[in-house]
C-alpha cells in the first residue's frame, strides 16, 4: 500500500517524531547518494540546463524588473562579451530596425565596413532595378539617389562597364542604365575621393531597416560591444534597455542562460534573488514550479547552485533522474537508491509520522525544507514507477488515497470508494425505439471488444496484450481524468508517476509555507 499523504495532518497531531526523524536522516541519505548520481553520470551540464529552463518559467518579474536584472548582467564588474553578444544577436533577429537606426546616426563607421571587401559591397551596392529603375534597393538606391543629388562632385567617379561613360540626363530618362554600373570601382572610388557620401541621409536611409546586419552578424556584434563598453553609448543602451523589456522573461532565460558558465549563472541568480520579494499569498503555492520562487526569495546568497540541480532535478525531473540511475556506472548508488526508499517506505507507513515531518519543517531553513519535501516527493515517484504496473493497482492507489478518478472516455467519475458519483442516463421505456438502438449500440462494441487481440478468451481488452514483465502493453495508451487537477487533463501510466509526485510537492509545499506565516 503507497500512501500519497494527500490530507492534510490534524492541526492538533504533532505525529510521531521518533519515526520523522528517521525518515529525515535517510532523506538527506537519498539526497547525498542522488547528487552522486548527477555527477557520476556526467549530468551535471545538463542538469544545469534543465535548472535554466525552470528559471525561464517564473513569472513574477515585472518588465522593469527582468529589465534591471539582465542590465547589471551586462554591466557588471566581470564583462561578460559572450552574453553581450548573445543580447545583441537577438536584438538584431527579432528587432533590426532598433539595431538599424543606430547604424543609421553612425552611417560614417561603415566606410571601414566595405573598405576592401569585393564581397560586402557587391551585395549591398548591386542592386539595381533590371526594369524601369525605379526600384533601386538597398545600397543601390543610396549610390544612385546620392549621385543625383550631388552630380557635380561625384558624377566622374562613377566607374561604367562599357566603353564610355554615362551622363546624368541619359541615366535620368533611362535609370536601368544603371546595371552598366561597375559597382565595385566606383565604390572603391567613393570611400577614396567621396567621403560625404558615408554621412549622407542617402546612405543612413538604406540602414534603419537592419538588413544590412546580415552582411556579416560577427561584425556588428563586435561593433555594437564596442560602442557600449568603449563608448559607453548611450543611444545604444537605451536600445538595450527596450529590447529588455519588451522581450518576454522566458525568451531571454532560454536564449541567454545557456551561454552562461556556472559562476556566472550564480551571479544571476543571486541578482535574481534580490528582484523577487514574494508574499506566501503570492507565492502560486499550486504548482511545482513554487519551490524556485521561494528559495530565490526566500535566501538571498548561495555559495553554490549544486542545492538548486539537486532540488530541480526531483522536483521537476523526476523521470530524467530515473533515467540516470540506469547507467551501468550508477548500479552501486541504484542500489542504495532501493534500500533507502525501502528503509524509508517501512518507517513512513502511518500518517502520524507525516504529519511530525510537516512540524518539523517549521523550524527549518527555507532551503532545508523544499530539499527534505522535494526529496520526498521523488520517492513517491520512484515508488510509483516500480510498483503500480498495471491499470488495477493504479485505480486501487486512487481509491487507497482519496482520488476521484474517471477512466478517459464514457466512464463515470468514481470517489476514493469507487462508487459511481454520477448515475447512468434515465433508463429507457425497454420498449422504446431509442432504448432498442442503445441495446444493438453495446452490443456491436462488446462484440467488437472482443475481436481485438491474439488469444480470445472473452477478457476485457483492458487484461490484454501483456507483456513479459507483467506490464500491459494496451493500458499504456489508457487514461484517467483525476480530482488532483480538476479532472482537466487525461493521464496515461507513463505520466502518472511524475504528475502525483509533483500534486504531492506542491500541496505539502502549501501546508507548510501557510502554516509557517500563520505562526509568525
Amino acid at each position: 500500500m503507497i500512501h500519497l499523504f494527500l490530507s492534510k495532518p490534524n492541526a492538533n497531531d504533532k505525529g510521531d517524531s521518533a519515526s520523522a526523524e528517521a525518515i529525515i536522516a535517510l532523506l538527506h541519505q537519498l539526497g547525498t547518494v542522488v547528487w552522486s548520481i548527477i555527477v557520476s553520470s556526467g549530468a551535471k551540464p545538463e542538469a544545469r540546463l534543465w535548472l535554466c529552463k525552470s528559471v525561464s518559467l517564473l513569472t513574477s518579474l515585472s518588465p522593469r524588473d527582468q529589465r534591471d536584472l539582465f542590465r547589471n548582467m551586462l554591466r557588471s564588474e566581470s564583462v561578460n562579451v559572450e552574453l553581450a553578444s548573445q543580447v545583441l544577436q537577438m536584438v538584431f533577429e527579432k528587432r533590426p530596425r532598433l539595431a538599424g537606426s543606430i547604424l543609421a546616426k553612425r552611417s560614417h563607421l561603415l566606410e571601414k565596413f566595405f573598405q576592401g571587401n569585393p564581397r560586402r559591397i557587391l551585395k549591398w551596392f548591386s542592386n539595381f532595378d533590371a526594369g524601369g529603375g525605379s526600384d533601386h534597393k538597398k545600397g543601390a538606391k543610396a549610390l544612385s539617389q546620392f549621385a543625383f543629388i550631388n552630380r557635380d562632385i561625384c558624377w566622374e567617379e562613377l566607374e561604367w562597364k562599357g566603353k564610355h561613360g554615362q551622363s546624368p540626363a541619359m541615366v535620368a530618362t533611362k535609370p536601368h542604365y544603371f546595371l552598366d554600373l561597375d559597382v565595385l570601382r566606383t565604390v572603391d572610388n567613393f570611400v577614396e575621393y567621396v567621403p560625404d557620401f558615408w554621412s549622407s541621409s542617402e546612405f543612413a536611409e538604406s540602414l534603419k531597416d537592419g538588413e544590412i546586419l546580415s552582411l556579416d552578424t560577427k561584425y556588428f556584434v563586435q561593433l555594437f560591444i564596442d560602442l557600449m563598453y568603449k563608448d559607453d553609448s548611450r543611444d545604444v543602451w537605451e536600445a538595450v534597455d527596450d529590447f529588455l523589456m519588451d522581450t518576454s522573461f522566458s525568451s531571454l532565460c532560454n536564449h541567454l542562460l545557456i551561454s552562461l558558465q556556472e559562476s556566472e549563472l550564480l551571479i544571476f541568480l543571486k541578482l535574481l534573488s534580490k528582484s523577487l520579494s514574494l508574499r506566501v499569498e503570492n507565492m502560486g503555492l499550486g504548482n511545482s514550479l513554487c519551490w524556485l520562487e521561494i528559495v530565490l526569495s526566500k535566501c538571498k546568497d548561495f555559495a553554490s547552485i549544486d542545492q538548486l540541480l539537486l532540488l530541480n532535478m526531483v522536483i521537476n525531473q523526476g523521470r530524467q533522474l530515473l533515467r540516470l540511475m540506469q547507467d551501468e556506472e550508477c548500479q552501486e548508488e541504484k542500489e542504495k537508491v532501493q534500500d533507502i526508499v525501502l528503509q524509508i517506505n517501512n518507517t513512513s507507513s502511518s500518517s502520524s509520522s507525516f504529519a511530525a515531518i510537516l512540524e518539523g519543517c517549521l523550524g527549518m531553513r527555507t532551503l532545508d525544507v523544499v530539499k527534505l519535501l522535494g526529496l520526498y516527493s521523488w520517492v513517491n515517484h520512484y515508488v510509483l514507477s516500480k510498483e503500480c504496473r498495471t491499470l488495477e493497482s493504479w485505480e486501487s492507489l486512487f481509491i487507497i488515497n482519496g482520488i476521484t478518478f474517471r477512466k478517459s472516455g464514457t466512464y463515470p467519475i468514481l470517489d476514493h470508494d469507487g462508487i459511481k458519483q454520477e448515475e447512468n442516463r434515465s433508463k429507457l421505456d425497454s420498449k422504446s425505439p431509442g432504448a432498442i438502438h442503445l441495446k444493438k449500440k453495446e452490443k456491436r462494441r462488446k462484440k467488437k471488444r472482443r475481436t481485438v487481440g491474439f488469444n480470445d478468451d472473452g477478457s476485457d481488452d483492458d487484461d490484454l496484450f501483456v507483456r513479459d514483465d507483467g506490464q500491459d502493453m494496451q493500458s499504456q495508451t489508457r487514461s484517467w481524468l483525476l480530482s488532483t487537477d480538476g479532472f482537466s487533463a487525461p493521464w496515461t501510466m507513463p505520466d502518472l508517476p511524475e504528475h502525483l509526485a509533483k500534486h504531492c510537492f506542491s500541496l505539502w509545499m502549501k501546508w507548510v509555507f501557510t502554516k509557517q506565516t500563520d505562526v509568525a
